[in-house]
């Protein structure tokens, strides 16, 4: 089980996230590529909010896939391009990963591919044995 570290001679998360992750040298990995506000039936969900949800949909269901549970996803990337919702991506993430605290970079973007996505989240799973 990949470890979640907080060192005291790093900056405290200023959210819920932890500075680094211990990854065994055998786990098995997945990579997920970004996920954004699309669900399976191929429609772009409107706003942040909903938007947000739906790539915590299609986050989990990559990990259900793989045979991996909320707990091995150890590292999460952002994408935002509207800063002033970020209180609302904080709140869906928070409740959606309920606790559980991956290393997590967040980035502010100008556009992402397609002019309608708000949002998304690029990760890594790994799962030890």
């Amino acid at each position: 089980m990949p470890t979640f570290i907080n060192p005291p001679d790093v900056p405290k998360p200023s959210s819920n996230y932890s500075q680094g992750v211990i990854i065994g040298a055998g786990a098995r990995r997945l990579i997920l590529s970004g996920q954004v506000g699309v669900g399976a039936d191929g429609v772009l969900r409107e706003g942040m909010e909903a938007q947000t949800e739906q790539v915590f949909d299609n986050i989990f269901a990559l990990l259900k896939a793989a045979d991996m549970e909320l707990k091995d996803l150890v590292k999460i990337v952002t994408y935002c391009v509207r800063p002033q919702e970020i209180p609302i991506i904080r709140e869906v993430r928070a409740r959606r990963l309920g606790g559980h605290a991956p290393a997590s970079t967040f980035l502010i973007v100008p556009a992402l591919a397609n002019p309608g996505f708000l949002i998304e989240i690029e990760g890594e799973a790994a799962r030890e044995g």
